[in-house]
């Protein structure tokens, strides 16, 4: 199955989990988990939260910014890839003054 992101709908999202601003999204999701290219804009951030049921996994397409996962900071760039197990939480935060444009999968488990 092919996912085209540019086929589908942009949804804007305030405060995404608590997060500051807003996060442009456009996903897929079905039963079996989330598959989604998103932007954060400046100062934007999806916040806190814990991975219960799922893992997800985070690839930096462009821009700057950074995670904190379980208490760790951690930077990220282009082609940086975080990883947040299940049973654990993160934050993704763009601190930087440009987009950052990241490609998501939460698989349920």
């Amino acid at each position: 199955m092919q996912v085209v992101f540019d086929e589908i709908p942009e949804t804007v999202i305030p405060r995404m989990r608590g997060g500051a601003g807003e996060v442009r999204a456009r996903m897929f999701t079905d039963q079996l988990g989330k598959i989604m290219r998103g932007t954060l804009p400046p100062g934007a951030s999806i916040g806190m939260h814990s991975h219960e049921t799922s893992s997800e996994i985070i690839y930096i397409l462009s821009g700057t910014g950074k995670v904190l996962c379980d208490g760790v900071y951690e930077p990220l760039t282009p082609g940086a890839c975080h990883y947040c197990p299940k049973g654990h939480a993160h934050s993704l935060i763009n601190d930087s003054d440009g987009a950052l444009t990241f490609f998501a999968v939460v698989p349920e488990q």
